[in-house]
Protein backbone atom coordinates (compact mmCIF):
# COMPACT_ATOMS: atom_id res chain seq x y z
CA UNK A 1 0.00 0.00 0.00
CA UNK A 2 1.23 3.11 -0.95
CA UNK A 3 3.12 5.77 1.80
CA UNK A 4 2.56 9.73 0.96
CA UNK A 5 5.32 11.70 2.56
CA UNK A 6 5.39 15.53 3.54
CA UNK A 7 7.03 17.79 0.48
CA UNK A 8 9.20 20.27 2.22
CA UNK A 9 12.05 21.89 0.78
CA UNK A 10 12.04 20.24 -2.24
CA UNK A 11 12.29 16.75 -1.11
CA UNK A 12 9.76 14.12 -0.16
CA UNK A 13 9.96 13.62 3.42
CA UNK A 14 8.36 11.30 6.83
CA UNK A 15 6.93 13.19 9.02
CA UNK A 16 8.76 13.29 12.60
CA UNK A 17 5.71 11.88 14.62
CA UNK A 18 6.31 8.27 13.06
CA UNK A 19 2.18 8.63 12.62
CA UNK A 20 0.60 7.29 9.40
CA UNK A 21 -3.09 8.69 8.33
CA UNK A 22 -5.19 5.78 6.98
CA UNK A 23 -7.26 6.73 3.79
CA UNK A 24 -10.69 4.32 2.70
CA UNK A 25 -12.59 4.94 0.29
CA UNK A 26 -16.05 6.35 1.47
CA UNK A 27 -18.23 3.99 -1.60
CA UNK A 28 -16.69 1.18 0.06
CA UNK A 29 -15.12 2.25 3.66
CA UNK A 30 -13.87 -1.75 3.96
CA UNK A 31 -11.25 -0.74 1.07
CA UNK A 32 -8.20 0.92 2.30
CA UNK A 33 -6.07 3.24 -0.37
CA UNK A 34 -3.02 4.36 0.89
CA UNK A 35 -1.35 6.61 3.72
CA UNK A 36 -0.14 9.48 4.34
CA UNK A 37 2.37 10.91 6.91
CA UNK A 38 0.73 12.92 9.80
CA UNK A 39 2.86 16.38 10.23
CA UNK A 40 3.82 17.39 13.97
CA UNK A 41 5.21 21.01 14.63
CA UNK A 42 8.16 20.25 14.25
CA UNK A 43 7.88 19.51 10.44
CA UNK A 44 5.59 22.81 9.92
CA UNK A 45 8.26 24.64 11.36
CA UNK A 46 10.87 23.43 9.20
CA UNK A 47 8.09 23.72 6.14
CA UNK A 48 8.06 27.53 7.16
CA UNK A 49 11.86 27.67 7.34
CA UNK A 50 12.32 26.33 3.61
CA UNK A 51 9.68 28.73 2.53
CA UNK A 52 11.35 32.07 3.93
CA UNK A 53 14.79 30.41 2.55
CA UNK A 54 13.19 30.27 -0.74
CA UNK A 55 11.30 33.80 -0.57
CA UNK A 56 13.93 36.17 -1.70
CA UNK A 57 15.00 33.73 -4.98
CA UNK A 58 11.61 33.31 -5.74
CA UNK A 59 10.73 36.99 -5.40
CA UNK A 60 13.78 38.05 -7.59
CA UNK A 61 12.59 36.07 -10.28
CA UNK A 62 10.81 37.78 -13.49
CA UNK A 63 7.27 37.51 -12.99
CA UNK A 64 6.81 36.23 -16.44
CA UNK A 65 9.33 32.94 -15.65
CA UNK A 66 7.52 32.44 -12.41
CA UNK A 67 4.63 32.06 -15.15
CA UNK A 68 6.19 30.22 -17.32
CA UNK A 69 6.46 27.28 -14.37
CA UNK A 70 2.64 27.37 -13.96
CA UNK A 71 1.98 27.16 -17.41
CA UNK A 72 4.38 24.21 -17.19
CA UNK A 73 2.47 22.72 -14.29
CA UNK A 74 -0.99 23.32 -16.21
CA UNK A 75 0.03 20.96 -18.98
CA UNK A 76 1.40 18.34 -16.28
CA UNK A 77 -1.94 18.62 -14.86
CA UNK A 78 -3.73 18.11 -17.44
CA UNK A 79 -2.03 14.93 -18.67
CA UNK A 80 -2.19 13.27 -14.99
CA UNK A 81 -6.28 14.28 -14.70
CA UNK A 82 -7.27 10.70 -14.89
CA UNK A 83 -5.08 9.33 -12.23
CA UNK A 84 -5.40 12.35 -10.04
CA UNK A 85 -9.15 12.58 -10.47
CA UNK A 86 -9.51 9.17 -9.57
CA UNK A 87 -7.54 9.32 -6.50
CA UNK A 88 -9.84 11.99 -5.54
CA UNK A 89 -12.94 10.41 -5.92
CA UNK A 90 -12.01 7.04 -3.96
CA UNK A 91 -10.89 9.96 -0.89
CA UNK A 92 -13.74 11.31 -0.86
CA UNK A 93 -16.39 10.13 -2.68
CA UNK A 94 -17.24 12.58 -5.74
CA UNK A 95 -18.28 11.67 -8.94
CA UNK A 96 -15.16 10.88 -11.54
CA UNK A 97 -16.34 12.88 -14.14
CA UNK A 98 -16.69 16.23 -11.38
CA UNK A 99 -13.28 15.64 -10.26
CA UNK A 100 -11.52 15.25 -13.49
CA UNK A 101 -13.45 18.23 -14.38
CA UNK A 102 -12.07 20.01 -10.98
CA UNK A 103 -8.61 18.85 -12.49
CA UNK A 104 -9.15 20.36 -15.81
CA UNK A 105 -10.44 23.26 -14.02
CA UNK A 106 -7.28 23.22 -12.08
CA UNK A 107 -5.23 23.69 -15.00
CA UNK A 108 -7.21 26.55 -16.86
CA UNK A 109 -6.79 28.53 -12.90
CA UNK A 110 -3.11 28.05 -13.84
CA UNK A 111 -3.09 28.99 -17.37
CA UNK A 112 -4.92 32.14 -16.35
CA UNK A 113 -2.68 32.86 -13.34
CA UNK A 114 0.50 32.44 -15.60
CA UNK A 115 -0.34 35.12 -17.79
CA UNK A 116 -0.40 37.65 -14.64
CA UNK A 117 3.06 37.32 -14.91
CA UNK A 118 2.68 39.27 -18.72
CA UNK A 119 0.51 41.87 -16.80
CA UNK A 120 1.52 44.97 -15.61
CA UNK A 121 2.90 45.21 -11.73
CA UNK A 122 2.10 48.81 -10.85
CA UNK A 123 1.25 52.20 -12.06
CA UNK A 124 3.23 55.50 -12.55
CA UNK A 125 1.09 58.40 -10.68
CA UNK A 126 1.43 62.05 -11.40
CA UNK A 127 3.59 63.78 -8.85
CA UNK A 128 2.76 67.28 -7.60
CA UNK A 129 7.03 67.81 -7.32
CA UNK A 130 8.34 68.92 -10.90
CA UNK A 131 10.74 66.17 -12.26
CA UNK A 132 9.93 63.71 -9.78
CA UNK A 133 8.37 60.38 -11.14
CA UNK A 134 5.66 58.54 -8.39
CA UNK A 135 5.22 54.78 -8.70
CA UNK A 136 2.77 52.41 -6.90
CA UNK A 137 4.71 48.71 -7.54
CA UNK A 138 2.95 45.74 -6.76
CA UNK A 139 5.42 43.60 -4.42
CA UNK A 140 5.21 39.94 -2.53
CA UNK A 141 3.58 39.93 0.80
CA UNK A 142 5.73 37.13 2.05
CA UNK A 143 5.72 33.64 3.15
CA UNK A 144 1.89 32.11 2.56
CA UNK A 145 0.12 29.47 4.28
CA UNK A 146 -2.43 27.98 2.52
CA UNK A 147 -5.38 25.49 4.71
CA UNK A 148 -7.46 23.84 2.00
CA UNK A 149 -10.36 21.78 2.59
CA UNK A 150 -11.42 17.75 1.54
CA UNK A 151 -14.28 18.65 -0.88
CA UNK A 152 -12.22 20.70 -3.81
CA UNK A 153 -9.07 18.75 -3.12
CA UNK A 154 -7.39 20.21 -6.68
CA UNK A 155 -9.40 23.24 -7.49
CA UNK A 156 -9.19 25.11 -4.08
CA UNK A 157 -5.68 24.28 -3.54
CA UNK A 158 -4.52 25.58 -6.96
CA UNK A 159 -6.50 28.73 -6.59
CA UNK A 160 -5.11 29.77 -4.16
CA UNK A 161 -1.36 28.58 -4.38
CA UNK A 162 -1.21 29.66 -8.30
CA UNK A 163 -1.48 33.23 -7.37
CA UNK A 164 0.65 33.53 -4.39
CA UNK A 165 3.43 31.88 -6.39
CA UNK A 166 3.18 34.09 -9.76
CA UNK A 167 3.17 36.84 -7.52
CA UNK A 168 6.24 35.72 -5.99
CA UNK A 169 5.17 34.52 -2.74
CA UNK A 170 6.27 31.26 -1.16
CA UNK A 171 3.81 28.64 0.28
CA UNK A 172 3.65 26.25 2.96
CA UNK A 173 0.08 24.24 2.25
CA UNK A 174 -2.05 22.06 4.77
CA UNK A 175 -4.79 20.40 2.66
CA UNK A 176 -7.44 18.84 4.55
CA UNK A 177 -6.20 15.78 5.79
CA UNK A 178 -9.02 13.49 4.22
CA UNK A 179 -8.00 14.30 0.90
CA UNK A 180 -4.12 13.88 1.19
CA UNK A 181 -3.13 11.84 -1.17
CA UNK A 182 -5.09 14.04 -3.70
CA UNK A 183 -2.72 17.05 -2.37
CA UNK A 184 0.45 14.94 -2.44
CA UNK A 185 -0.40 14.06 -5.99
CA UNK A 186 -1.09 17.94 -6.74
CA UNK A 187 1.77 19.13 -5.17
CA UNK A 188 4.55 16.42 -7.50
CA UNK A 189 2.51 18.32 -10.47
CA UNK A 190 4.60 21.81 -9.01
CA UNK A 191 7.66 19.73 -8.54
CA UNK A 192 7.97 18.58 -11.94
CA UNK A 193 7.34 21.49 -13.42
CA UNK A 194 10.76 23.06 -11.86
CA UNK A 195 9.60 24.74 -8.76
CA UNK A 196 12.74 25.75 -7.03
CA UNK A 197 12.83 23.93 -3.50
CA UNK A 198 10.96 25.68 -0.83
CA UNK A 199 8.67 27.87 -2.54
CA UNK A 200 5.68 24.98 -2.05
CA UNK A 201 6.10 22.87 1.30
CA UNK A 202 3.41 20.39 1.56
CA UNK A 203 2.46 19.43 5.43
CA UNK A 204 -0.19 16.50 6.09
CA UNK A 205 -1.76 16.70 9.21
CA UNK A 206 -4.30 17.57 11.71
CA UNK A 207 -5.87 20.77 11.28
CA UNK A 208 -6.10 20.64 14.94
CA UNK A 209 -1.84 19.98 15.90
CA UNK A 210 -0.29 22.30 12.90
CA UNK A 211 -2.81 24.81 12.15
CA UNK A 212 -2.18 27.59 15.12
CA UNK A 213 1.62 27.11 14.23
CA UNK A 214 0.70 28.40 10.36
CA UNK A 215 -1.45 30.95 11.61
CA UNK A 216 0.68 32.42 14.15
CA UNK A 217 4.59 31.70 13.57
CA UNK A 218 6.44 35.26 13.11
CA UNK A 219 8.05 34.06 9.67
CA UNK A 220 4.32 34.04 7.85
CA UNK A 221 3.07 36.75 6.43
CA UNK A 222 -0.57 35.72 5.26
CA UNK A 223 -2.93 32.88 6.01
CA UNK A 224 -5.36 32.08 2.71
CA UNK A 225 -7.96 29.32 4.53
CA UNK A 226 -11.39 28.09 3.27
CA UNK A 227 -13.29 25.63 5.70
CA UNK A 228 -16.01 26.00 8.75
CA UNK A 229 -16.88 29.11 10.27
CA UNK A 230 -15.67 27.99 13.47
CA UNK A 231 -12.02 27.26 12.56
CA UNK A 232 -11.91 30.71 10.24
CA UNK A 233 -12.97 32.66 13.30
CA UNK A 234 -10.21 31.27 15.17
CA UNK A 235 -8.11 31.88 12.49
CA UNK A 236 -8.80 35.54 11.96
CA UNK A 237 -8.28 35.72 15.93
CA UNK A 238 -4.75 35.24 16.11
CA UNK A 239 -4.02 36.04 12.55
CA UNK A 240 -5.17 40.30 13.56
CA UNK A 241 -3.26 39.72 16.92
CA UNK A 242 -0.45 38.46 14.98
CA UNK A 243 -0.43 41.83 12.51
CA UNK A 244 -0.68 39.50 9.35
CA UNK A 245 -2.83 39.10 5.95
CA UNK A 246 -5.67 36.99 6.05
CA UNK A 247 -8.34 35.69 3.62
CA UNK A 248 -11.50 33.60 4.88
CA UNK A 249 -13.89 31.71 2.72
CA UNK A 250 -16.22 30.07 4.95
CA UNK A 251 -20.17 28.64 5.28
CA UNK A 252 -22.61 29.57 3.00
CA UNK A 253 -26.55 29.32 3.23
CA UNK A 254 -27.42 29.77 -0.59
CA UNK A 255 -31.07 30.50 -1.69
CA UNK A 256 -32.91 30.45 -5.07
CA UNK A 257 -35.67 32.57 -5.63
CA UNK A 258 -38.16 30.99 -7.82
CA UNK A 259 -40.87 33.35 -9.37
CA UNK A 260 -43.91 32.61 -11.25
CA UNK A 261 -42.63 33.73 -14.49
CA UNK A 262 -39.87 31.82 -14.63
CA UNK A 263 -38.82 28.75 -17.09
CA UNK A 264 -40.19 26.30 -14.14
CA UNK A 265 -38.27 23.16 -16.30
CA UNK A 266 -35.23 24.90 -15.63
CA UNK A 267 -35.74 26.32 -12.13
CA UNK A 268 -36.58 22.64 -11.01
CA UNK A 269 -33.57 21.13 -12.76
CA UNK A 270 -31.07 23.96 -11.71
CA UNK A 271 -32.31 23.69 -7.99
CA UNK A 272 -31.88 20.14 -7.89
CA UNK A 273 -28.83 20.28 -9.39
CA UNK A 274 -28.07 23.03 -7.67
CA UNK A 275 -28.76 21.15 -4.40
CA UNK A 276 -27.34 17.85 -5.32
CA UNK A 277 -24.00 18.18 -6.99
CA UNK A 278 -21.39 16.89 -5.59
CA UNK A 279 -23.58 15.20 -3.23
CA UNK A 280 -24.47 18.76 -2.21
CA UNK A 281 -20.81 19.41 -0.43
CA UNK A 282 -19.84 22.75 -1.57
CA UNK A 283 -20.13 25.75 -0.13
CA UNK A 284 -22.08 26.96 -3.09
CA UNK A 285 -24.73 24.47 -2.81
CA UNK A 286 -28.27 25.47 -3.07
CA UNK A 287 -29.73 24.71 0.12
CA UNK A 288 -33.32 27.01 0.03
CA UNK A 289 -35.65 27.72 -2.30
CA UNK A 290 -38.67 30.44 -1.85
CA UNK A 291 -40.87 29.67 -4.40
CA UNK A 292 -44.01 31.83 -5.63
CA UNK A 293 -47.63 30.04 -3.84
CA UNK A 294 -49.13 30.25 -6.98
CA UNK A 295 -46.17 28.05 -9.33
CA UNK A 296 -45.42 26.22 -5.59
CA UNK A 297 -47.44 22.45 -5.79
CA UNK A 298 -46.25 22.51 -9.67
CA UNK A 299 -42.79 23.35 -9.41
CA UNK A 300 -42.67 20.69 -6.19
CA UNK A 301 -43.82 18.06 -8.74
CA UNK A 302 -41.02 19.21 -11.41
CA UNK A 303 -38.04 19.05 -8.74
CA UNK A 304 -39.22 15.43 -7.19
CA UNK A 305 -39.19 14.28 -10.79
CA UNK A 306 -35.79 15.84 -11.22
CA UNK A 307 -34.77 13.86 -7.90
CA UNK A 308 -35.61 11.04 -9.28
CA UNK A 309 -33.97 11.00 -12.53
CA UNK A 310 -30.55 10.81 -9.90
CA UNK A 311 -28.62 7.86 -9.86
CA UNK A 312 -26.40 6.89 -6.57
CA UNK A 313 -23.07 4.58 -6.70
CA UNK A 314 -19.67 4.53 -6.86
CA UNK A 315 -18.26 7.82 -8.55
CA UNK A 316 -15.82 5.54 -10.62
CA UNK A 317 -19.10 3.95 -12.36
CA UNK A 318 -20.02 5.00 -15.36
CA UNK A 319 -24.11 6.84 -15.20
CA UNK A 320 -23.73 7.43 -11.20
CA UNK A 321 -25.39 11.34 -10.97
CA UNK A 322 -24.54 11.16 -7.12
CA UNK A 323 -21.61 9.61 -4.94
CA UNK A 324 -21.67 9.10 -1.54
CA UNK A 325 -20.86 11.54 1.32
CA UNK A 326 -16.62 12.28 1.81
CA UNK A 327 -16.93 10.27 5.46
CA UNK A 328 -18.25 8.79 8.19
CA UNK A 329 -18.24 12.21 10.46
CA UNK A 330 -19.87 13.68 7.24
CA UNK A 331 -22.83 11.00 6.89
CA UNK A 332 -23.87 10.93 10.66
CA UNK A 333 -23.67 15.10 10.22
CA UNK A 334 -25.96 15.14 7.40
CA UNK A 335 -28.22 12.19 8.64
CA UNK A 336 -28.47 13.89 11.73
CA UNK A 337 -30.04 16.99 9.76
CA UNK A 338 -32.47 15.12 8.28
CA UNK A 339 -33.45 13.62 11.46
CA UNK A 340 -33.93 17.24 12.65
CA UNK A 341 -35.85 18.46 9.80
CA UNK A 342 -38.64 16.08 10.37
CA UNK A 343 -38.57 16.23 14.13
CA UNK A 344 -39.32 20.09 14.07
CA UNK A 345 -41.98 19.58 11.37
CA UNK A 346 -40.90 19.92 8.44
CA UNK A 347 -42.87 17.81 5.02
CA UNK A 348 -40.29 15.07 3.74
CA UNK A 349 -41.03 15.53 0.15
CA UNK A 350 -38.68 12.64 -1.38
CA UNK A 351 -35.27 10.86 -0.09
CA UNK A 352 -34.34 11.17 3.33
CA UNK A 353 -33.20 7.33 3.64
CA UNK A 354 -29.98 6.30 3.53
CA UNK A 355 -28.31 3.50 1.50
CA UNK A 356 -26.69 0.37 2.09
CA UNK A 357 -24.50 -0.26 -0.85
CA UNK A 358 -20.93 -1.98 -0.23
CA UNK A 359 -21.21 -0.58 2.89
CA UNK A 360 -20.62 2.80 1.86
CA UNK A 361 -21.50 6.48 3.11
CA UNK A 362 -24.96 6.68 0.63
CA UNK A 363 -27.73 9.23 1.67
CA UNK A 364 -30.47 9.80 -0.97
CA UNK A 365 -31.37 13.30 -2.41
CA UNK A 366 -33.69 14.75 0.29
CA UNK A 367 -36.36 17.52 -0.40
CA UNK A 368 -38.37 19.04 2.49
CA UNK A 369 -41.19 21.12 1.83
CA UNK A 370 -43.21 24.19 3.90
CA UNK A 371 -40.27 24.21 6.07
CA UNK A 372 -39.69 27.16 8.20
CA UNK A 373 -36.80 29.95 9.26
CA UNK A 374 -37.32 28.45 12.47
CA UNK A 375 -35.87 24.86 11.90
CA UNK A 376 -32.81 24.22 11.68
CA UNK A 377 -32.40 22.69 8.21
CA UNK A 378 -33.00 26.32 7.05
CA UNK A 379 -30.91 28.12 9.38
CA UNK A 380 -27.87 25.77 9.59
CA UNK A 381 -25.45 24.83 6.46
CA UNK A 382 -25.97 21.16 6.12
CA UNK A 383 -22.89 20.53 3.21
CA UNK A 384 -24.95 17.10 2.15
CA UNK A 385 -27.90 16.54 -0.38
CA UNK A 386 -30.54 18.35 1.16
CA UNK A 387 -32.84 21.19 0.02
CA UNK A 388 -35.79 23.10 1.97
CA UNK A 389 -38.54 24.50 -0.60
CA UNK A 390 -40.54 27.35 1.02
CA UNK A 391 -43.53 28.85 -0.05
CA UNK A 392 -43.77 32.77 -0.21
CA UNK A 393 -46.42 35.56 -1.07
CA UNK A 394 -44.17 37.34 -4.02
CA UNK A 395 -41.13 38.40 -4.87
CA UNK A 396 -40.51 41.18 -1.97
CA UNK A 397 -41.31 38.27 0.85
CA UNK A 398 -38.96 35.86 -1.05
CA UNK A 399 -36.22 38.47 -1.52
CA UNK A 400 -36.39 39.32 2.50
CA UNK A 401 -36.29 35.74 3.58
CA UNK A 402 -33.45 34.93 1.38
CA UNK A 403 -31.25 38.00 2.94
CA UNK A 404 -32.62 36.34 6.62
CA UNK A 405 -29.39 34.47 6.94
CA UNK A 406 -25.78 35.10 8.78
CA UNK A 407 -24.24 33.75 5.40
CA UNK A 408 -24.21 35.65 2.06
CA UNK A 409 -22.07 33.48 -0.44
CA UNK A 410 -24.17 32.95 -3.40
CA UNK A 411 -28.09 33.21 -4.39
CA UNK A 412 -30.27 32.69 -7.57
CA UNK A 413 -33.68 34.18 -9.05
CA UNK A 414 -35.32 32.77 -11.37
CA UNK A 415 -37.55 35.25 -13.47
CA UNK A 416 -38.19 36.51 -17.25
CA UNK A 417 -38.78 39.99 -15.56
CA UNK A 418 -35.27 42.40 -15.71
CA UNK A 419 -36.62 44.65 -12.69
CA UNK A 420 -36.95 41.91 -10.92
CA UNK A 421 -33.48 40.50 -11.68
CA UNK A 422 -31.79 44.09 -11.44
CA UNK A 423 -33.77 44.81 -8.07
CA UNK A 424 -31.96 41.20 -7.06
CA UNK A 425 -28.89 41.72 -8.02
CA UNK A 426 -28.62 45.34 -6.14
CA UNK A 427 -30.63 43.92 -3.28
CA UNK A 428 -29.30 40.48 -2.42
CA UNK A 429 -26.82 40.01 0.49
CA UNK A 430 -24.41 38.21 -1.05
CA UNK A 431 -20.77 37.90 -3.08
CA UNK A 432 -22.35 35.94 -6.02
CA UNK A 433 -25.74 36.75 -8.24
CA UNK A 434 -26.91 33.92 -10.52
CA UNK A 435 -29.89 35.15 -13.07
CA UNK A 436 -31.54 31.94 -13.87
CA UNK A 437 -28.79 29.89 -13.02
CA UNK A 438 -27.57 27.39 -10.10
CA UNK A 439 -25.58 29.12 -7.26
CA UNK A 440 -22.76 27.15 -8.00
CA UNK A 441 -20.37 28.00 -10.29
CA UNK A 442 -17.39 29.85 -11.00
CA UNK A 443 -14.37 31.01 -13.43
CA UNK A 444 -10.70 31.63 -12.76
CA UNK A 445 -11.11 35.77 -14.02
CA UNK A 446 -13.88 36.57 -11.74
CA UNK A 447 -13.87 36.96 -7.88
CA UNK A 448 -14.88 34.33 -5.67
CA UNK A 449 -16.30 34.73 -2.03
CA UNK A 450 -19.05 35.70 0.44
CA UNK A 451 -19.97 38.59 2.48
CA UNK A 452 -21.70 38.26 6.09
CA UNK A 453 -20.41 35.66 7.84
CA UNK A 454 -19.55 33.42 4.33
CA UNK A 455 -15.71 35.42 3.97
CA UNK A 456 -13.74 38.28 5.09
CA UNK A 457 -10.47 39.26 3.73
CA UNK A 458 -10.22 40.44 -0.31
CA UNK A 459 -11.94 37.80 -2.62
CA UNK A 460 -10.19 35.23 -4.37
CA UNK A 461 -9.74 34.43 -8.09
CA UNK A 462 -9.51 36.65 -10.62
CA UNK A 463 -7.19 40.10 -10.46
CA UNK A 464 -8.69 40.65 -6.74
CA UNK A 465 -5.95 38.09 -5.97
CA UNK A 466 -3.13 40.85 -5.80
CA UNK A 467 -4.74 42.91 -3.71
CA UNK A 468 -4.54 39.81 -1.00
CA UNK A 469 -1.19 38.21 -2.29
CA UNK A 470 0.80 42.01 -2.74
CA UNK A 471 0.85 44.42 -1.30
CA UNK A 472 1.32 48.07 -2.57
CA UNK A 473 5.09 49.84 -2.75
CA UNK A 474 5.00 53.56 -3.03
CA UNK A 475 7.94 54.77 -4.33
CA UNK A 476 9.31 58.21 -5.11
CA UNK A 477 12.15 58.87 -7.71
CA UNK A 478 13.87 62.62 -7.79
CA UNK A 479 16.90 61.75 -10.53
CA UNK A 480 17.82 65.71 -9.93
CA UNK A 481 17.87 65.66 -6.47
CA UNK A 482 20.40 68.70 -4.92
Amino acid sequence: MANYLNFINGEWVSASSGEKHEHFNPAKPSESIGFTEVSAVEDVEKAIEAAKNAASGWKAMSSVNRGEILRKAADILEERADDIAKTATQEMGKRFVETKGEALRGAAILRYFAQEGHRKKGEVLPSAADGTTLLAVRVPVGVVAAITPWNFPIAIPIWKIAPALVFGNPVVWKPGQETGITAAKVAKVFEDAGLPAGVLNLVLGRGSVIGDVLTTHKDVSAVTFTGSNAVGQNIAKLATAGGKKFQLELGGKNPAVVLADANLDLAARLVVEGAMKQTGQRCTATSRAYVEASIYDEFVEKVIDNAKQITIGNGLQDGITMGPVASKKQFDTVTGYIQKGKDEGAELLYGGSTLDIDGGYYIEPTIFGNATHEMTIVKEEIFGPVVALMKVADYDEALEKANDTIYGLSAAVFTNSLEKAFHFIENSEVGMVQINGETGGAEPQAPFGGVKASGQGPKEQGQSAAEFFTTNKTVTINPFAK
